[in-house]
C-alpha cells in the first residue's frame, strides 16, 4: 500500500511496500531515477545554470553502494540529453550512467574517489556524481512526480517478481 507522500519541511517522505525514503523538495528528478539540484551559482549569458546530479535512494539500493564509476567525457565536453557518460558499479549491479542535463560537463564529485559509499550514505546531498552547466533534459520531474513514478515502478517490479516462476515464490 502505498502512503500519499507528506511534505514535511524540505523534503517528502515516500513509503511504498518496503521501501522508505525522503526526497528534497528542491531537486528535480529524471525518470531514470537520477536526481538534478541547482547549485545557485550565476546563470551564464545562454541562461544555463550548474546542475549536480546523483542517483536516488531508489537508484542506489538497486545498484547497492558504488565501486567504481568509469566516464568517457570530461571537463569542458558538451554532452547532451541520453547520452551515455560511462559507467557505474555497485555491490549488486553495473549500470550505464547516462545524462540527464544537457550542456557542457564541469567534472565528477571529488570525494567519491576516496568515500564511494557516500551514494549509498548520502545519495541525495554529499553523494552527488557530476555536475553539468545546462538545462535538464525534457521530461524532467518536481518532488511530486518523482515519488508518483516511484511507486508505478515499485508496483511493476512486485507484479513482475510474483509473476515469473523462475523467481522462487510461490
Amino acid at each position: 500500500m502505498t502512503s500519499a507522500p507528506e511534505p514535511s519541511g524540505e523534503t517528502v517522505r515516500f513509503r511504498h511496500s518496503h521501501f522508505t525514503a525522503r526526497f528534497p523538495v528542491a531537486h528535480r528528478y529524471a525518470p531514470s531515477h537520477f536526481w538534478m539540484s541547482r547549485r545557485g551559482e550565476p546563470v551564464d549569458a545562454s541562461g544555463a545554470e550548474v546542475w549536480r546530479v546523483g542517483m536516488t535512494r531508489f537508484a542506489t539500493r538497486m545498484l547497492g553502494e558504488l565501486v567504481e564509476m568509469l566516464l568517457d567525457v570530461g571537463p569542458g565536453d558538451v554532452v547532451a540529453a541520453g547520452q551515455r557518460l560511462g559507467s557505474v558499479e555497485g555491490f549488486k549491479a553495473v549500470s550505464d550512467l547516462f545524462s540527464v542535463v544537457e550542456g557542457v560537463f564541469l567534472g565528477t564529485n571529488p570525494l567519491l574517489a576516496t568515500e564511494a559509499c557516500l551514494t549509498h550514505s548520502d545519495p541525495h546531498g554529499s553523494g552527488w556524481l557530476y555536475e553539468v552547466r545546462g538545462r535538464p533534459a525534457a521530461g524532467d520531474l518536481d518532488v511530486h512526480g518523482y515519488v508518483e513514478l516511484l511507486a508505478g515502478t515499485i508496483d511493476r517490479l512486485q507484479a513482475s517478481r510474483y509473476s515469473d516462476p523462475s523467481s522462487g515464490d510461490d
